[in-house]
Protein backbone atom coordinates (compact mmCIF):
# COMPACT_ATOMS: atom_id res chain seq x y z
CA UNK A 1 0.00 0.00 0.00
CA UNK A 2 2.65 2.46 0.84
CA UNK A 3 4.38 2.46 -2.56
CA UNK A 4 0.63 2.65 -4.15
CA UNK A 5 0.33 5.89 -2.34
CA UNK A 6 3.73 7.15 -3.20
CA UNK A 7 2.82 6.37 -6.98
CA UNK A 8 -0.35 8.05 -6.51
CA UNK A 9 0.80 10.87 -4.75
CA UNK A 10 3.11 11.37 -7.70
CA UNK A 11 1.40 10.59 -10.89
CA UNK A 12 1.08 14.55 -11.33
CA UNK A 13 4.34 15.84 -10.31
CA UNK A 14 3.46 19.55 -11.40
CA UNK A 15 0.18 19.47 -9.41
CA UNK A 16 1.75 17.40 -6.14
CA UNK A 17 4.88 19.66 -6.05
CA UNK A 18 2.95 22.95 -6.40
CA UNK A 19 0.23 21.85 -3.63
CA UNK A 20 3.69 20.96 -1.23
CA UNK A 21 5.19 24.35 -2.24
CA UNK A 22 1.97 26.16 -1.26
CA UNK A 23 2.15 23.99 1.86
CA UNK A 24 6.09 24.69 2.74
CA UNK A 25 5.11 28.75 2.54
CA UNK A 26 2.19 28.22 4.67
CA UNK A 27 3.92 26.58 7.46
CA UNK A 28 7.02 28.65 7.38
CA UNK A 29 4.30 31.81 7.84
CA UNK A 30 2.79 30.38 10.51
CA UNK A 31 5.81 28.90 12.49
CA UNK A 32 7.13 33.13 11.61
CA UNK A 33 3.91 34.50 13.00
CA UNK A 34 3.56 32.17 15.95
CA UNK A 35 7.77 32.90 16.92
CA UNK A 36 6.59 36.54 16.62
CA UNK A 37 3.36 36.23 19.00
CA UNK A 38 6.12 34.13 21.21
CA UNK A 39 8.67 36.99 21.37
CA UNK A 40 6.11 39.44 22.08
CA UNK A 41 5.47 37.42 25.53
CA UNK A 42 9.03 36.53 25.63
CA UNK A 43 9.72 39.16 28.47
CA UNK A 44 6.98 38.14 30.75
CA UNK A 45 7.78 34.49 30.10
CA UNK A 46 10.97 34.86 31.60
CA UNK A 47 9.88 37.55 34.84
CA UNK A 48 10.28 36.10 38.22
CA UNK A 49 7.68 35.57 40.38
CA UNK A 50 9.20 36.07 43.47
CA UNK A 51 10.15 40.31 42.13
CA UNK A 52 7.60 43.10 42.38
CA UNK A 53 8.00 46.33 40.45
CA UNK A 54 7.08 49.58 42.33
CA UNK A 55 6.62 52.65 40.28
CA UNK A 56 4.70 55.66 39.91
CA UNK A 57 1.20 55.13 40.82
CA UNK A 58 0.86 58.01 37.82
CA UNK A 59 3.03 56.96 35.04
CA UNK A 60 6.59 55.48 34.60
CA UNK A 61 7.26 58.93 33.22
CA UNK A 62 7.08 60.48 37.01
CA UNK A 63 10.04 59.43 39.50
CA UNK A 64 10.09 58.26 43.14
CA UNK A 65 12.37 59.95 45.84
CA UNK A 66 15.13 57.39 46.56
CA UNK A 67 14.31 57.59 50.57
CA UNK A 68 12.02 55.29 49.02
CA UNK A 69 14.16 52.41 49.45
CA UNK A 70 14.59 52.35 52.80
CA UNK A 71 10.59 52.27 53.68
CA UNK A 72 9.95 49.47 51.42
CA UNK A 73 12.76 47.55 53.20
CA UNK A 74 10.90 47.64 56.25
CA UNK A 75 7.43 45.93 55.09
CA UNK A 76 7.06 42.83 55.91
CA UNK A 77 8.14 40.02 53.58
CA UNK A 78 10.19 42.54 51.57
CA UNK A 79 13.68 40.82 50.98
CA UNK A 80 15.72 43.14 49.20
CA UNK A 81 15.53 46.08 47.19
CA UNK A 82 17.03 47.24 44.10
CA UNK A 83 16.05 50.62 41.71
CA UNK A 84 16.49 51.35 38.43
CA UNK A 85 15.97 54.48 35.48
CA UNK A 86 15.90 54.24 32.02
CA UNK A 87 18.43 56.27 30.53
CA UNK A 88 17.95 56.17 27.00
CA UNK A 89 21.15 57.09 25.17
CA UNK A 90 21.89 56.99 21.34
CA UNK A 91 25.22 55.17 20.73
CA UNK A 92 26.37 56.34 17.34
CA UNK A 93 22.47 56.62 15.62
CA UNK A 94 18.99 56.85 16.65
CA UNK A 95 18.64 53.53 14.62
CA UNK A 96 21.23 52.01 17.56
CA UNK A 97 18.43 51.20 20.02
CA UNK A 98 18.92 49.07 22.66
CA UNK A 99 17.43 48.78 26.36
CA UNK A 100 19.98 50.91 28.62
CA UNK A 101 19.11 51.29 32.57
CA UNK A 102 20.94 52.83 35.48
CA UNK A 103 21.09 50.30 38.41
CA UNK A 104 21.83 50.10 42.01
CA UNK A 105 25.13 47.81 40.36
CA UNK A 106 25.30 45.48 44.20
CA UNK A 107 21.88 44.64 44.76
CA UNK A 108 20.71 44.80 41.10
CA UNK A 109 23.17 41.49 40.24
CA UNK A 110 21.92 39.69 43.24
CA UNK A 111 18.14 39.54 42.20
CA UNK A 112 19.10 38.59 38.24
CA UNK A 113 20.96 35.72 39.07
CA UNK A 114 19.79 34.43 35.17
CA UNK A 115 22.46 37.01 34.29
CA UNK A 116 25.78 35.24 34.29
CA UNK A 117 28.75 36.68 34.69
CA UNK A 118 32.40 35.95 35.04
CA UNK A 119 33.35 36.38 38.11
CA UNK A 120 36.39 38.72 37.61
CA UNK A 121 34.35 40.60 34.92
CA UNK A 122 31.78 41.62 38.19
CA UNK A 123 34.30 42.20 40.58
CA UNK A 124 35.88 44.90 37.79
CA UNK A 125 31.85 46.15 37.27
CA UNK A 126 31.77 47.13 40.74
CA UNK A 127 34.53 48.62 41.14
CA UNK A 128 34.90 50.56 38.11
CA UNK A 129 32.02 53.27 39.06
CA UNK A 130 32.23 54.18 35.09
CA UNK A 131 31.63 50.76 34.22
CA UNK A 132 28.88 48.70 32.24
CA UNK A 133 27.78 45.43 31.12
CA UNK A 134 26.15 44.50 28.45
CA UNK A 135 24.57 41.52 27.02
CA UNK A 136 26.16 38.93 25.06
CA UNK A 137 24.14 39.60 21.84
CA UNK A 138 24.40 43.31 21.84
CA UNK A 139 28.24 42.94 22.76
CA UNK A 140 28.23 40.80 19.54
CA UNK A 141 26.50 43.11 16.85
CA UNK A 142 28.59 45.81 18.10
CA UNK A 143 31.71 44.02 18.59
CA UNK A 144 32.30 45.47 21.98
CA UNK A 145 34.92 43.53 23.90
CA UNK A 146 35.43 43.92 27.52
CA UNK A 147 37.76 47.07 27.94
CA UNK A 148 35.88 49.47 24.96
CA UNK A 149 35.01 52.92 25.74
CA UNK A 150 31.35 53.03 25.12
CA UNK A 151 29.79 56.68 24.63
CA UNK A 152 26.14 57.04 24.73
CA UNK A 153 24.59 60.54 23.64
CA UNK A 154 21.82 61.23 26.50
CA UNK A 155 18.16 62.12 25.51
CA UNK A 156 16.78 62.11 28.81
CA UNK A 157 20.11 63.19 30.59
CA UNK A 158 21.78 65.71 28.36
CA UNK A 159 25.38 65.11 26.86
CA UNK A 160 28.13 62.76 25.91
CA UNK A 161 27.95 59.92 28.86
CA UNK A 162 31.28 57.46 28.07
CA UNK A 163 31.47 54.39 29.99
CA UNK A 164 33.86 51.53 30.17
CA UNK A 165 32.53 48.09 28.80
CA UNK A 166 33.69 45.75 32.26
CA UNK A 167 31.70 42.93 31.84
CA UNK A 168 29.74 40.68 29.09
CA UNK A 169 26.87 38.42 30.23
CA UNK A 170 24.89 35.09 29.31
CA UNK A 171 21.33 34.44 29.45
CA UNK A 172 20.70 31.49 31.93
CA UNK A 173 19.07 30.20 29.55
CA UNK A 174 17.44 31.28 25.23
CA UNK A 175 14.67 33.45 26.89
CA UNK A 176 16.83 35.68 28.86
CA UNK A 177 17.48 39.23 27.18
CA UNK A 178 21.00 39.59 26.24
CA UNK A 179 20.51 42.89 24.01
CA UNK A 180 20.66 45.33 27.40
CA UNK A 181 23.23 47.70 29.03
CA UNK A 182 23.85 47.96 32.72
CA UNK A 183 25.60 51.09 33.93
CA UNK A 184 25.94 52.25 37.92
CA UNK A 185 22.99 54.51 38.99
CA UNK A 186 25.59 56.17 41.39
CA UNK A 187 27.79 57.25 38.51
CA UNK A 188 24.14 59.11 36.73
CA UNK A 189 22.88 60.45 40.45
CA UNK A 190 26.43 62.11 41.45
CA UNK A 191 26.40 63.71 37.23
CA UNK A 192 22.81 64.72 37.46
CA UNK A 193 23.30 66.35 41.26
CA UNK A 194 26.04 68.24 40.03
CA UNK A 195 24.39 69.34 36.46
CA UNK A 196 20.82 69.85 37.74
CA UNK A 197 20.37 69.23 41.30
CA UNK A 198 16.72 69.09 41.26
CA UNK A 199 16.95 65.79 39.46
CA UNK A 200 18.87 64.14 41.59
CA UNK A 201 17.74 61.31 44.01
CA UNK A 202 15.28 60.37 42.30
CA UNK A 203 14.53 56.61 40.88
CA UNK A 204 12.02 55.13 38.14
CA UNK A 205 11.31 52.23 39.52
CA UNK A 206 12.08 49.86 42.57
CA UNK A 207 12.66 46.19 42.02
CA UNK A 208 11.88 44.56 45.09
CA UNK A 209 12.74 40.74 45.69
CA UNK A 210 10.25 38.93 48.26
CA UNK A 211 10.31 35.91 50.40
CA UNK A 212 7.28 33.83 49.50
CA UNK A 213 6.04 34.62 45.82
CA UNK A 214 2.74 33.82 47.20
CA UNK A 215 2.23 36.33 49.01
CA UNK A 216 2.61 38.53 46.08
CA UNK A 217 -0.63 40.58 46.22
CA UNK A 218 -0.21 41.14 49.65
CA UNK A 219 2.67 42.25 49.66
CA UNK A 220 2.58 44.82 46.51
CA UNK A 221 -0.99 46.55 48.73
CA UNK A 222 2.00 46.89 51.85
CA UNK A 223 3.95 48.61 49.91
CA UNK A 224 1.23 50.63 48.59
CA UNK A 225 -0.43 51.66 51.82
CA UNK A 226 3.00 52.71 52.79
CA UNK A 227 3.19 55.26 50.36
CA UNK A 228 -1.02 56.44 50.09
CA UNK A 229 -1.87 60.20 50.48
CA UNK A 230 1.70 61.18 49.85
CA UNK A 231 2.91 63.85 47.22
CA UNK A 232 4.40 60.71 45.14
CA UNK A 233 2.35 57.28 45.71
CA UNK A 234 2.96 54.17 44.20
CA UNK A 235 1.89 50.97 42.06
CA UNK A 236 3.19 47.38 42.81
CA UNK A 237 2.83 44.53 40.95
CA UNK A 238 4.64 41.37 39.99
CA UNK A 239 7.18 41.55 37.59
CA UNK A 240 5.46 39.32 34.93
CA UNK A 241 2.29 41.61 35.29
CA UNK A 242 4.46 45.09 34.68
CA UNK A 243 5.75 43.27 31.40
CA UNK A 244 2.31 42.14 30.46
CA UNK A 245 1.68 45.79 30.64
CA UNK A 246 3.61 46.93 27.64
CA UNK A 247 2.07 43.29 25.77
CA UNK A 248 -1.43 45.24 26.27
CA UNK A 249 -0.74 48.39 24.32
CA UNK A 250 0.17 46.22 21.50
CA UNK A 251 -2.92 43.74 22.47
CA UNK A 252 -4.76 44.96 18.66
CA UNK A 253 -1.23 44.01 16.27
CA UNK A 254 -1.20 40.51 18.17
CA UNK A 255 -4.71 39.88 17.95
CA UNK A 256 -4.25 40.54 14.08
CA UNK A 257 -0.90 38.80 13.98
CA UNK A 258 -2.88 35.20 15.69
CA UNK A 259 -5.71 35.68 13.30
CA UNK A 260 -3.56 35.65 9.88
CA UNK A 261 -1.69 33.25 11.38
CA UNK A 262 -5.09 30.90 11.29
CA UNK A 263 -6.22 32.11 7.97
CA UNK A 264 -2.88 31.23 5.85
CA UNK A 265 -3.60 27.53 7.47
CA UNK A 266 -7.10 28.03 6.21
CA UNK A 267 -6.57 29.04 2.87
CA UNK A 268 -4.05 26.49 2.42
CA UNK A 269 -6.41 23.96 3.72
CA UNK A 270 -9.03 25.01 0.81
CA UNK A 271 -5.86 24.48 -1.31
CA UNK A 272 -5.25 21.13 -0.53
CA UNK A 273 -8.68 19.89 -0.72
CA UNK A 274 -9.36 21.34 -3.96
CA UNK A 275 -6.53 19.24 -5.19
CA UNK A 276 -7.45 15.76 -3.19
CA UNK A 277 -11.05 16.54 -4.98
CA UNK A 278 -9.34 16.86 -8.60
CA UNK A 279 -7.46 13.36 -7.47
CA UNK A 280 -10.39 11.83 -6.68
CA UNK A 281 -12.78 12.54 -9.68
CA UNK A 282 -9.72 11.78 -11.80
CA UNK A 283 -9.72 8.45 -10.32
CA UNK A 284 -13.75 7.40 -10.04
CA UNK A 285 -13.21 4.64 -12.21
CA UNK A 286 -10.19 2.67 -10.50
CA UNK A 287 -11.76 3.12 -7.24
CA UNK A 288 -14.71 1.31 -8.51
CA UNK A 289 -12.11 -1.65 -9.98
CA UNK A 290 -10.91 -2.29 -6.67
CA UNK A 291 -13.98 -2.36 -5.80
CA UNK A 292 -15.00 -4.58 -8.62
CA UNK A 293 -12.60 -7.26 -7.29
CA UNK A 294 -13.20 -7.39 -3.52
CA UNK A 295 -11.71 -4.15 -2.20
CA UNK A 296 -13.48 -2.56 0.70
CA UNK A 297 -14.88 0.70 1.10
CA UNK A 298 -12.72 1.46 4.21
CA UNK A 299 -9.72 0.63 1.68
CA UNK A 300 -10.33 3.38 -1.01
CA UNK A 301 -11.12 5.79 1.44
CA UNK A 302 -7.69 5.19 3.52
CA UNK A 303 -5.85 5.50 -0.07
CA UNK A 304 -7.30 9.34 -0.06
CA UNK A 305 -5.82 9.79 3.23
CA UNK A 306 -2.71 8.05 2.95
CA UNK A 307 -1.54 10.37 0.19
CA UNK A 308 -3.39 13.28 1.86
CA UNK A 309 -1.45 12.95 4.92
CA UNK A 310 1.86 11.95 3.08
CA UNK A 311 1.77 15.36 1.04
CA UNK A 312 0.67 17.36 4.42
CA UNK A 313 3.25 15.73 6.27
CA UNK A 314 6.00 15.58 3.65
CA UNK A 315 5.61 19.74 2.81
CA UNK A 316 5.17 20.23 6.80
CA UNK A 317 8.20 18.41 7.55
CA UNK A 318 10.08 20.77 5.15
CA UNK A 319 8.51 23.74 6.37
CA UNK A 320 9.39 23.25 9.98
CA UNK A 321 12.88 22.53 8.78
CA UNK A 322 13.09 25.98 6.96
CA UNK A 323 11.05 28.08 9.68
CA UNK A 324 14.34 28.02 11.69
CA UNK A 325 17.16 29.43 9.61
CA UNK A 326 14.58 31.91 8.18
CA UNK A 327 13.63 32.99 12.29
CA UNK A 328 17.28 33.21 12.90
CA UNK A 329 17.45 35.99 9.51
CA UNK A 330 14.34 37.36 10.62
CA UNK A 331 15.92 37.74 14.26
CA UNK A 332 19.10 39.25 12.87
CA UNK A 333 17.12 41.81 10.76
CA UNK A 334 15.48 43.42 13.60
CA UNK A 335 18.11 44.01 15.87
CA UNK A 336 17.21 44.57 19.53
CA UNK A 337 13.37 44.71 18.22
CA UNK A 338 12.71 40.84 19.57
CA UNK A 339 15.12 40.69 21.97
CA UNK A 340 14.39 37.12 22.70
CA UNK A 341 13.61 35.66 19.14
CA UNK A 342 13.72 31.71 18.71
CA UNK A 343 11.62 28.73 17.53
CA UNK A 344 9.38 26.70 20.48
CA UNK A 345 8.61 23.34 20.60
CA UNK A 346 5.13 24.64 21.24
CA UNK A 347 5.58 26.16 17.85
CA UNK A 348 6.61 22.96 16.29
CA UNK A 349 3.87 21.01 17.51
CA UNK A 350 1.82 23.48 16.37
CA UNK A 351 3.11 23.36 13.24
CA UNK A 352 2.80 19.56 12.83
CA UNK A 353 -0.51 19.71 14.20
CA UNK A 354 -1.62 22.27 11.12
CA UNK A 355 0.23 19.88 8.62
CA UNK A 356 -2.39 17.23 9.99
CA UNK A 357 -5.49 18.89 10.45
CA UNK A 358 -4.94 20.37 6.60
CA UNK A 359 -4.30 16.54 5.18
CA UNK A 360 -7.33 15.12 7.38
CA UNK A 361 -9.39 17.60 6.65
CA UNK A 362 -8.79 18.31 2.51
CA UNK A 363 -9.54 14.33 2.43
CA UNK A 364 -12.70 13.85 4.24
CA UNK A 365 -14.86 14.71 1.52
CA UNK A 366 -13.06 12.83 -1.13
CA UNK A 367 -12.55 10.27 0.51
CA UNK A 368 -16.01 9.87 1.05
CA UNK A 369 -17.11 10.62 -2.03
CA UNK A 370 -14.49 7.90 -3.67
CA UNK A 371 -15.74 5.07 -0.67
CA UNK A 372 -19.55 5.67 -1.57
CA UNK A 373 -19.11 5.67 -5.78
CA UNK A 374 -21.19 2.55 -6.94
CA UNK A 375 -19.02 0.28 -9.12
CA UNK A 376 -21.35 0.99 -12.05
CA UNK A 377 -21.01 4.87 -12.22
CA UNK A 378 -17.22 4.51 -11.36
CA UNK A 379 -16.42 2.09 -14.31
CA UNK A 380 -19.05 4.23 -16.40
CA UNK A 381 -16.88 6.87 -16.29
CA UNK A 382 -14.15 5.43 -17.82
CA UNK A 383 -14.10 7.65 -21.26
Amino acid sequence: MPFLVLRNAFRHKLRTTLTMVGIVVAIVAFGLLRTIVDAWYAGSEASSSARLITRSSISLVFFLPLNYAQKIRQVDGVKSVSWMNWFGGIYITEANFFPQFAVDAPTFLGMYPEYRLDEAERKAFLLDRGGAVAGRKLADKYGWKVGDRIPLRGTIFPGTWTFTLRAIYDGADNKVDETQFFFHWDYLNETVKARFPRRADLVGLYVVEIRDPAQAAEISQRIDATFRNSLAETLSETEKAFQLGFVAMTEAILIAIEAVSFVIILIIMAVMANTMAMTARERYSEYATLKAIGFSNGFVALLIFAESLGIALAGGAIGIALTFPIADWFAGQMGTLFPVFFVSPDTVAMQVGAALVVGVVAALIPAWRAAHVRIVDGLRAVA
